[in-house]
């Protein structure tokens, strides 16, 4: 069983998870829903004047007993000038992994699901006008392809990658790069989902029969269950919707709980299917 906690806890067989939020920053609404009308998305997710929308900054911690994974880790306090006066500066992923119990040092895995500025920004920290990891005795996780990607730095999407996020961990060894689908440690593991980013990997939590799923930005918020409401961001939205139907299916009919990285009102949530076929939620 499932058991439900306060602040966004769940007990997942011998795992405790806790969503652990680096702030909120704000998006235009058409990039966020890309062809899908404004009238139809406002509906779920109200834009402000400026036609922006909330976007919420969620990580996952996973204590095991023996070991605390961290699950992406947000913006953090160092995006590129021009990134910042779009996105802002949130930074409240320490703070909030403090008020929770747990130190920088005492985290022993990062994964990111792909690297794009809004999940891996506290990766490193600038200390002295040096780069150095956030979390020292971590070790970090990504695809291998991901970072190949970020180092091309192509005109569609170069701007979304800041490379002292990853490279300098990469330099040093703490971060392992991966190819495909793997195990990361017991109970803990990663699956590819392309679409938004042709290496974007979902991270699978399982302990006890249960599963949980990380999605990352493949179903970045709760509006976005409908397999056509793609963001303008994904690179591929058609192997986006393959990714989606993948994925449906499964956490759908194995009764997993899913980690919408974007949503700062509804972060977990398990999924049905309504008597139309369609997907919709069901809080835990």
């Amino acid at each position: 069983m499932t058991e439900s906690l306060p602040m966004h806890r769940q007990i997942l067989g011998d795992f405790e998870l806790t969503v652990v939020s680096d702030g909120v920053y704000h998006m235009d609404g058409g990039v966020l829903f890309g062809v899908v009308p404004k009238l139809l998305w406002q509906m779920k997710m109200p834009a402000d004047q400026y036609n922006r929308v909330p976007m919420g900054l969620n990580s996952l911690l996973v204590r095991t007993g023996s070991q605390n994974i961290l699950i992406e880790t947000g913006i953090g306090n160092k995006p590129a000038r021009t990134m910042a006066s779009v996105a802002g500066r949130p930074a409240q992923l320490l703070e909030n992994l403090r008020a929770v119990g747990v130190a920088p040092e005492e985290i022993h895995v990062v994964i990111n699901s792909h690297l794009h500025f809004d999940h891996c920004g506290w990766n490193t920290v600038q200390e002295s006008g040096k780069i150095v990891p956030t979390f020292p005795n971590a070790k970090y996780y990504a695809q291998e392809g991901e970072v190949a990607r970020a180092h091309l730095q192509h005109e569609r999407d170069g701007i979304s990658y800041i490379s002292d996020n990853y490279d300098p961990l990469i330099e040093s060894g703490q971060m392992q790069l991966m190819r495909g689908d793997q195990e990361v440690l017991p109970g803990i593991s990663v699956r590819l989902f392309p679409g938004h980013t042709q290496n974007l990997q979902a991270v699978l939590v399982q302990s006890g029969g249960r599963t949980a799923c990380y999605i990352s930005d493949l179903i970045p918020t709760t509006a976005h269950l409908s397999l056509a409401w793609v963001s303008a961001l994904d690179l591929n939205p058609l192997d986006s919707m393959e990714s989606r139907k993948k994925f449906f299916a499964q956490a759908v009919a194995e009764n997993w709980l899913t980690v919408f990285t974007h949503d700062d009102a509804t972060p977990l949530a398990y999924l049905d299917k309504n008597e139309k076929g369609k997907v919709v939620l069901r809080k835990p």
